[in-house]
């Protein structure tokens, strides 16, 4: 039986000597024949080493007291001082809040607009007015979040846009920013008008990937427009709506901190301040770098958990996954 066993191991030892040998061959013959493919490669490998894995050699400084003039290294080590600083702060329950509840809400709400906005215009016949839509919902995606945000505070005041149109119907004009109540709406209408256009293009890309067979299946099956529409459009662009919303949730609790700064005062601090904006005050305003690191590392864990579970989920029930 020894024998046997030291046989059977030379020969799995041999066997993947021999795929690696296979291996080496087939990727030198891809290098030679695809040299350019991997040589445009390289920037791209660069810029994910230099600004995504790189600074993860920061992170130790979420469990150290640090302090520039001494270094990381040479920095207090402190455990989990900073995350239990920040779990007992009194404004724990108010950032985890209000990053849920404006990401969730962004989820249900802006996540199907581009879907919705591609499949009416891949009902559009008329093709010059299908170009000309558009092209009027792709632009705002191309204005700075600055001057967006400058906008949204204009039409927003007492005599802005908004209130014009607010009381043309009969309302009462007031400053929206002002009013709490209002932040979370005006933050996820501007957000859906902003991405709507740009984020249907790869529906759009993906419906152009169905067979249009399938359409005339439909219709001598006697199926119309709109059962059209969900049965066969939709059914065709499940994989890509699953794997878009898998990537959307594992960004759930990453509000973006520069829109949000960019439209909060103080009086709707209270429905406004996410974890980033609490980050950004924390980290550069008062320069306590470890306290931020930690709030950071404690919210891209988070993201974390939620890919992985959205992505076992999804291969589970719809076997489309990103892995």
């Amino acid at each position: 039986m020894t024998v046997l066993n030291v046989k059977a191991e030379n020969s799995v030892f041999i066997s993947l000597e021999v795929d690696r040998s296979v291996w080496r061959k087939r990727l030198v013959r891809d290098l030679r024949k695809n040299w350019m493919a991997y040589l445009m490669l390289l920037p791209v490998i660069a810029y994910f080493i230099i600004f995504k894995y790189f600074p993860l050699y920061g992170v130790q400084i979420a469990f150290k007291d640090f302090k520039p003039a001494k270094g990381i290294l040479a920095s207090k080590w402190v455990g989990f001082k900073h995350f239990i600083s920040f779990f007992n702060s009194v404004y724990f329950g108010r950032l985890m809040g209000n990053t849920l509840r404006i990401s969730i809400f962004s989820l249900i709400f802006g996540f199907p607009a581009p879907i919705i906005l591609a499949l009416l215009l891949n009902e559009v016949v008329n093709q010059r007015f299908k170009k000309v839509v558009q092209t009027v919902t792709y632009i705002p995606h191309f204005i700075s979040l600055v001057v967006m945000c400058g906008l949204i505070k204009i039409f927003s005041q007492g005599n802005g846009l908004f209130n014009d149109i607010i009381e043309f119907f009969g309302g009462n004009r007031k400053a929206l920013l002002s009013d709490a109540n209002l932040f979370t709406p005006i933050y996820i209408i501007s957000g859906i008008w902003q991405s709507i256009g740009w984020g249907s293009i790869i529906y759009l890309a993906a419906i152009t990937g169905i067979d249009p067979e399938l359409y005339d299946a439909a219709t001598i099956d006697g199926a119309g427009r709109l059962r059209q529409a969900w049965h066969v459009t939709i059914s065709g662009i499940a994989p890509t709506i699953i794997t878009l919303f898998i990537l959307q949730v594992g960004k759930l609790m990453s509000v973006g901190y520069e829109k949000i700064l960019l439209l909060y005062n103080d009086l709707v601090m209270e429905k406004a301040d996410v974890i980033s904006t609490y980050v950004y005050r924390r980290g550069l305003l008062e320069a306590n770098y470890s306290f931020s690191a930690a709030v950071g590392l404690f919210n891209s864990v988070i993201n974390f958990v939620l890919v992985l579970s959205a992505n076992a989920i999804s291969r589970k029930v719809t076997e489309t996954s990103l892995w």
